[in-house]
């Protein structure tokens, strides 16, 4: 009996212990190298949570991070100063493109557009040129910083 009781103690620990490894790994970013954009869509989350609108409109229209205005008008930031006009403007960008296709274009423009596009792609970390030592092999946005932003996107409709 005692060693009936050990062995089921042994399957309980082990099954607890895989059940706790599996939901850690459901957890972690996917890695920038790691990402499959497939068709111009990105189904996943990259971090198996959904993005905070509000944080994106923070790396949307911030100099530091996204700097999408640098590039992109867009009328719900008509607050802001200096909106860009290289890339399309971006009123009514979530009535263009669902949710997977602007993750795919945030995490990696160049792998939806071509490589003639100028839009960056904000989670990668290779196949870039002349990148400063500084940032070599670093994301301009980490993996939630970029649901945030998809998040964000989807709340602009015509």
């Amino acid at each position: 009996m005692a060693q009936f009781l050990r062995l089921a103690v042994a399957i309980a620990t082990s099954s607890v212990v895989a059940t706790t490894a599996l939901a850690s790994e459901a957890s972690e970013p996917i890695a920038p190298d790691k990402v499959a954009i497939q068709d111009g869509e990105l189904p996943r989350s990259l971090t198996g949570k959904k993005g905070n609108p509000a944080s994106g409109r923070e790396w949307f229209v911030g100099r530091t991070l996204g700097n999408c205005l640098a590039c992109h008008a867009n009328k719900e930031t008509s607050d802001e100063q200096f909106h860009g006009e290289i890339g399309p403007p971006l009123d009514g960008v979530a009535d263009r493109y669902d949710e997977a296709q602007l993750r795919a274009i945030v995490t990696n423009s160049k792998a939806v557009f071509g490589d003639q596009t100028l839009m960056p792609g904000f989670y990668r970390v290779s196949g870039m040129n002349r990148v400063a030592d500084t940032f070599a092999g670093k994301t301009i946005l980490s993996a939630q910083q970029v649901e945030d932003v998809v998040a964000y996107l989807m709340t602009l409709k015509e």
